[in-house]
This record gives C-alpha cells, sequence and structure tokens, in this order.
C-alpha cells in the first residue's frame, strides 16, 4: 500500500511513501473505536454541575399547616421540591465521569480509526516542514495546495512546532497535532488526516502490532 508524497506547494515529489498494513489497513473495531470515543469524551466533562436538595437549601423548617383536616396534601417544609423556591428532586450532584480502558482496546480503536481514513482516501502524505515564522496566510495557503482548506483537516507532525501551531489556530477545522498525541476522536473528527513522512513513521513506530515493546 503506497500513498504519493506532496511537498507544501501541493505537487508530487515523484516519490511514494509505502504504508504499513499492520497500521493503516486492518479490519476495523467499532466497538472499540466507541469505547475509546466514548472516554475522550467523558474525560472533558468537568463534572461540577450541582443542585439544592433538601438538605443543602436554606429555608424555614416550620411545618406549614397542620397534618389533617385540610383536604389537601400533607406538607412538612418550604424546602419541599412542589413548593416554588423548593429543592430539586434527584437532581444532577458533582461526579466524576472518567473511567478506564486498557491500552490494547485503545489501541485497537485508533488503527481502526487509521484504517477507515485510509479506506475513505482520506490520508495524505506531505514532506516534513516547518514554517520561518508564524503567519496564519502560510499555513492556509498549504491547506489549500493539499485541497484540504473546504473541510476539517488534522495536521499530524513529528513534533511540537511552535510556528506552525500559531499559524493554524485561527484558521476554522483546522488541528495540528503531534504524532504522539492522535487519538480516535481526532482523526475520525477530520474529513482529512495530513501526515508527514516523519510523524507515518513515529505511528508505525508506536501502533504496529508486530512490535514486541508495544
Amino acid at each position: 500500500m503506497e500513498l504519493a508524497v506532496y511537498n507544501i506547494k501541493g505537487e508530487e515529489t515523484g516519490r511514494k511513501l509505502k504504508l504499513n498494513e499492520q497500521v493503516f489497513s486492518i479490519e476495523p473495531n467499532d466497538h472499540a473505536i466507541y469505547l475509546d470515543v466514548k472516554q475522550y469524551m467523558a474525560n472533558l466533562r468537568q463534572g461540577t454541575h450541582s443542585t439544592l436538595e433538601v438538605s443543602t437549601i436554606s429555608g424555614s423548617t416550620r411545618k406549614l399547616k397542620r397534618q389533617k383536616g385540610t383536604g389537601g396534601a400533607r406538607a412538612g417544609s418550604i424546602k419541599s421540591p412542589i413548593f416554588r423556591g423548593g429543592a430539586r428532586t434527584f437532581g444532577p450532584q458533582p461526579r466524576v465521569y472518567n473511567f478506564k480502558l486498557n491500552k490494547k482496546l485503545k489501541k485497537i480503536a485508533r488503527l481502526s480509526a487509521l484504517s477507515y481514513k485510509m479506506k475513505e482516501g482520506s490520508i495524505k502524505i506531505v514532506e516534513d516542514f516547518t514554517l520561518e515564522t508564524p503567519k496564519t496566510k502560510a499555513y492556509l495557503d498549504i491547506l489549500k495546495s493539499l485541497q484540504v482548506d473546504n473541510r476539517k483537516s488534522l495536521m499530524v507532525l513529528p513534533q511540537k512546532d511552535e510556528n506552525v501551531v500559531l499559524s493554524s489556530r485561527n484558521i476554522q477545522n483546522a488541528r495540528v497535532m503531534r504524532a504522539s498525541d492522535i487519538n480516535t476522536y481526532e482523526i475520525l473528527r477530520a474529513k482529512y488526516l495530513v501526515l508527514t513522512e516523519s510523524s507515518v513513521k513515529q505511528i508505525e513506530q508506536a501502533y504496529d502490532t508486530n512490535n514486541d515493546q508495544n
């Protein structure tokens, strides 16, 4: 499985990069993807929501009326949820939404996401590059040259490049990440996955199922 390598001007370099089938062409596991994305979204939740219950709301505990003989339901406190300004019944309370997944499952999920992108033809390989200064127009020109400027894109670099990151942050739907930081959610969220040559090597080293150290 080979993909053409482009330069930042969108021109083919005449070279092709052979991709590891164990990383970019496995049988996708949809359930693993679901669990990994669910965990990612859950980890983003602060869980600081809180509502006042009867025990926490301020108000008098004096009995409002006699218990019997009124023809209506008994009422024991103005803090009751049935009264205006009263407590909330079963309202949300602070909690932790995080949950754990084993590393093998998360690895399968990311391999599945990469494989889906490969099947869709949504992966582009570009030569390693850098920008001399942070400039939004320069990065936008790169996206236009690669014909990925009109949809969500994820540029994957081998290491953090501050100039590239700063150049991309004002462009809607354009994300930049290090190869070591990619996750299933960001891969699937992007319509186009733009990988530099060096980032491909890092991804293959990290996720190759035949690599004993992983």
